[in-house]
C-alpha cells in the first residue's frame, strides 16, 4: 500500500533527524536549534512548492496553514518532552498518536477493521517496547508529570497535523502545500520564541547537522502530506509512528549501542505488522 510506503520514508526520515539530536547543542535552549531546523526545512521545499504545477485552493492552503501552525506546536512541545525526558517515558507516549489517526479516519468514514486495529496496536507496543528499553542513560530534568503532559500535547498535535494536512491535499496540489505548511510552523516556532524572549539564532558550529536535520523533517512531513492524496492516508501516520524505534536501532547499527535479543524481535513484530497493514 502506497500510504504504508510513505510512512516508512517519513520514520526513517525522523528516525535519522532524531539521531542527529544528540549532536545538537543544547546552550540556547530549545527554541534555537527546533527554530533552525524548522527555516532549512522551508527553504528546501520552496522551489518544488513554488514550480508545482497545480495551485491549491482557498480551503486547502488554509487548512495546510493550521496543519503547520499545529505542527510547529508540536514539535515545541516535543522539544519541551525530551529536555525534560527521560526518552524511555516520553517516546512510548509520543509514538502512541496513531490511535488518534486511525480513530479520526473511522469517525470520518474509512473505519479500520480489528485486524488492522490488532495490527496498528502491535506497532505501537512493540515501538514502546524497543524504545522504553533503550539504555538512554538519561534522567528527568524536571518533573515526570510535565513530561507526561508535554508528551501527550506533542502526540495529539502531531495527530492533529497529519490529519489536518492530509485533508488538505485529498483535492490535489499535495507539493504546492509543502511550503505554507512549513512556513506557519516556522511562524509559529518564532513567535514562541518572541513570548518567551528566548533566543532564536542557533550556534554556529550546529548548522551543518540543523540544515540535514531540517531537510529530512521537510522530507518526512512531505511524505505524511504527500499521503493524503492516495488511500488510507491515515496508514501513512501509523507506519511513520516507528521513527522512535528506527532511531534506537540505527543507534545500534551505527553507534553500537546495546539493544537485547528481545528488542531485535519487537522490531521484526513492528515491521511484520506493518507488512500486515500492507496485504
Amino acid at each position: 500500500m502506497l500510504s504504508l510506503g510513505l510512512g516508512i520514508v517519513a520514520a526513517f526520515a525522523w528516525g535519522f533527524h532524531d539521531l542527529c539530536v544528540r549532536y545538537v547543542s543544547q546552550s540556547a535552549g530549545i527554541i534555537a536549534p527546533l527554530a533552525g531546523v524548522m527555516l532549512f526545512g522551508t527553504i528546501m521545499v520552496a522551489p518544488f512548492s513554488l514550480g508545482a504545477d497545480v495551485q491549491p485552493g482557498g480551503g486547502a492552503l488554509i487548512l495546510s496553514l493550521g496543519a503547520g501552525v499545529i505542527y510547529g506546536l508540536a514539535g515545541y512541545a516535543l522539544y519541551q518532552a525530551f529536555a525534560i525526558g527521560p526518552v524511555r517515558l516520553v517516546a512510548p507516549i509520543i509514538g502512541a498518536y496513531p490511535v488518534l489517526s486511525v480513530a479520526w479516519a473511522g469517525f470520518t468514514g474509512q473505519p479500520a477493521s480489528l485486524d488492522q486495529w490488532l495490527a496498528v496496536l502491535l506497532i505501537i507496543a512493540g515501538v514502546g517496547f524497543v524504545v522504553g528499553r533503550s539504555d538512554s542513560g538519561d534522567e528527568a530534568h524536571g518533573g515526570r508529570k510535565a513530561a507526561v503532559l508535554w508528551s501527550l500535547a506533542a502526540g495529539a498535535g502531531f495527530a492533529a497535523t497529519f490529519a489536518t494536512g492530509q485533508a488538505a491535499a485529498s483535492g490535489g496540489a499535495e507539493v504546492a502545500l509543502l511550503l505554507p505548511t512549513r512556513l506557519a510552523a516556522l511562524v509559529t516556532i518564532l513567535g514562541l520564541a518572541f513570548l518567551s524572549r528566548r533566543p532564536v539564532l542557533p550556534a554556529m558550529k550546529t548548522l551543518p547537522i540543523l540544515m540535514v536535520m531540517g531537510a529530512l523533517d521537510a522530507l518526512a512531513l512531505g511524505m505524511i502530506i504527500l499521503a493524503g492524496g492516495v488511500p488510507r492516508p491515515e496508514f501513512a501516520s501509523v507506519a511513520a509512528s516507528a521513527f522512535g524505534l528506527i532511531t534506537v536501532t540505527l543507534a545500534a547499527l551505527i553507534l553500537r549501542e546495546r539493544m537485547t535479543v528481545t528488542q531485535w524481535g519487537a522490531v521484526s513484530v513492528v515491521f511484520g505488522a506493518i507488512a500486515y497493514l500492507g496485504f
